[in-house]
């Protein structure tokens, strides 16, 4: 087994972790099944994590960066805030329709941790996560692009994460590829509708 800086042991096991418990379930993965997944020995996940809250808030961290970068990676200005909006939407759902079971785990997430005693502050954490990102990312269009809001920052990212959340379990119960085309123009032209390019 190679040695790896801690931080990068660290990526490699909540990966697996993500991995295990895509496949598996939140509760049935164990730091056991992990290590495997991960090709470690137990005392290498041990030494990487001290408890299996810490391991979910890492796992809910990742997760939602893997969107993330691809959202600000697509977000660019461009012609208009619009197109801009709507870019960014295509690349969240692309994600999402790439990999349904990484999104389907972040509910899975949310419910295991309100309902396991000491872990409620990690579903907490997980939509503050989500609006702290929307806001990073409308601060940036903002400024790039002159915008004036029609709502404050934190109101706007919490809506934004609201929605997204939503259409994403609606698209992962219902399907339906064909229209999502005509549901991420409606939501991009009703973002669009909250802000005044100058």
């Amino acid at each position: 087994m190679a040695r790896l800086p801690s931080a990068e042991r660290r990526r490699q096991l909540t990966e697996a972790a993500i991995r295990a418990m895509s496949r598996d379930g939140v509760p049935r993965t164990t730091t056991r099944s992990i290590a495997a997944e991960a090709g470690v020995s137990l005392s290498v996940f041990h030494y990487c994590f001290d408890s299996k809250q810490e391991l979910v808030e890492s796992v809910i961290t990742a997760l939602t960066e893997h969107s993330v970068t691809r959202v600000k990676d697509a977000i660019r200005p461009r012609a208009t805030f619009e197109e801009t909006v709507r870019a960014g939407f295509q690349a969240y759902w692309d994600h999402v329709r790439a990999h349904p079971d990484e999104h389907m785990l972040t509910y899975e997430l949310t419910q295991y941790a309100l309902r396991q005693p000491g872990f409620e502050h990690l579903a907490r954490r997980q939509y503050e996560l989500y609006a702290e990102t929307y806001a990073e990312l409308i601060d940036q269009l903002r400024q790039t692009m002159g915008l004036r809001l029609r709502a404050p920052v934190p109101v706007l990212a919490r809506y934004l994460a609201a929605m997204t959340d939503g259409l994403t379990l609606n698209y992962l119960v219902l399907g339906d590829d064909a229209a999502w085309t005509a549901i991420l123009d409606t939501v991009t032209a009703h973002i669009a509708g909250l802000v005044e390019e100058t």
